[in-house]
């Protein structure tokens, strides 16, 4: 397997290098960045004192409105067939006579 940089053409050996020397300052070119450290300050915790004393009472507040009326029902079911006559005797006053 033969590397690139005993290739027989020299334009090849002398990009292969280039190419090289570019990554090897890029890497130290970002090595070589600073990176600032940040410090977030502690957040300030408040502590809630005592419950302060009841206020007074508010006032009554006013009379609502009438609602409005119902609709009308429905229809009650319909009632049963009595029960025949047997041997009822119907008694009826006499007519008073024609003064």
């Amino acid at each position: 397997m033969s590397s690139v940089f005993t290739s027989r053409s020299p334009s090849a050996r002398i990009s292969a290098a280039y190419t090289a020397v570019l990554l090897g300052v890029g890497a130290l070119a970002l090595a070589g960045c600073d990176r600032p450290t940040v410090v977030t300050p502690p957040a300030v915790v408040t502590v809630p004192g005592p419950a302060g004393p009841t206020g007074s009472s508010g006032s009554t507040g006013a009379t609502g409105s009438t609602g409005s009326t119902g609709s009308t029902g429905s229809t009650g079911a319909t009632g049963s067939t009595g029960a025949t006559g047997g041997d009822t005797v119907i008694v009826m006053p006499a007519t008073p006579a024609s003064r």
